[in-house]
């Protein structure tokens, strides 16, 4: 998956000018930003052992490294929660797991009915492999998680579907944040065959991913905005939130929502008479009604 811990390193040192942290800029420098010397003279620890830790063989590594690496890196509280994992595989974030919780990518019944009362808003379940695991009606007549032959993993829509450009009028920005978000998840879970022959695929397929995998940027997806040209309804802007399911922190709902008298409230008002009216002909295609949904629907990666 080549989400090293000496990868991430080199990128983020990469980053800061010496200038920036008190240092002289002399000599000639074969990569930009600092040197693994100034690293490890910044921080207070040896370059041996510094190299070492980027080379991953700093085992044990204390607390007290690894915040003085973050602080000389400059590195916000996503990227040192990244770091941790990085240096402690399988260590940083493990769960208690909850009496009763459903494995993913199961996702529990009360979960579709909570996505199916959402009769004016598009709802998804998403998945750490950004895998589309559940959705109501509206959301699949926004993205089509139903159409035969389509994807149902965010990331293939955005690298592999030659609409993506059209659907996604800031493609750049959407693609930065998958990646970043797929970067994070990648760390806390270095085991992950699935999720490693996913990134293999979209590194061999797009160049475009594999020049973002290659930043080693990480981001959380929280909330944001999400602007998506529909064919029937044209353009709309959402503002967008997601919330970890109790029981199940590798499973997401992300939930879109329309600024109240925007046209693209507008728009979605009309998407909803029109999947209404659909579903009221053909007997629905609503999150609960697919009943390949209670697996992974991503298709064979390897």
């Amino acid at each position: 998956m080549d989400n090293t811990l000496g990868g991430f390193l080199q990128s983020r040192r990469a980053r800061i000018q010496p200038e920036d942290v008190g240092l002289p800029p002399y000599g000639r420098r074969r990569v930009p930003g600092l040197r693994r010397e100034e690293v490890a003279q910044l921080a207070g620890v040896s370059v041996d052992y510094y190299i070492r830790l980027e080379q991953g063989r700093g085992r044990h590594v204390s607390d007290a490294v690894l915040d003085a690496v973050a602080r000389v890196l400059r590195l916000d509280a996503t990227e040192r929660a990244h770091l941790r994992d990085l240096a402690r595989p399988g260590q940083a974030h493990t769960v208690a797991p909850v009496p009763g919780a459903v494995p993913s990518p199961a996702v529990r019944p009360g979960v579709r009915l909570m996505l199916d009362s959402f009769h004016d808003t598009p709802a998804f379940v998403l998945g750490r492999r950004m895998d589309v695991l559940a959705w109501n009606a509206l959301a699949d007549a926004l993205h089509g998680f139903s159409t035969p032959g389509a994807s149902r993993n965010m990331l293939q829509r955005v690298f592999l579907d030659p609409a993506a450009g059209d659907i996604y009028p800031d493609w750049s920005a959407v693609a930065a944040e998958s990646v970043a978000y797929t970067r994070l998840r990648a760390g806390r879970h270095q085991d992950d065959e699935e999720l490693e022959a996913l990134v293999a695929e979209l590194s061999a397929k797009s160049a475009d991913f594999r020049r973002l995998w290659d930043d080693h940027l990480v981001k959380e997806k929280t909330y944001g905005v999400k602007r998506l040209v529909h064919p029937v309804v044209g353009r709309m802007d959402f503002g967008y939130e997601t919330l970890a399911l109790p029981g199940d922190p590798e499973q997401m709902i992300v939930v879109y929502t329309a600024p109240p008298g925007s046209a693209s409230e507008e728009r979605l008002r009309m998407l909803a008479s029109w999947t209404a009216k659909s579903a009221a002909g053909v007997g629905g295609h609503g999150g609960r009604d697919c009943p390949d949904q209670g697996a992974d629907p991503a298709p064979d990666r390897r």
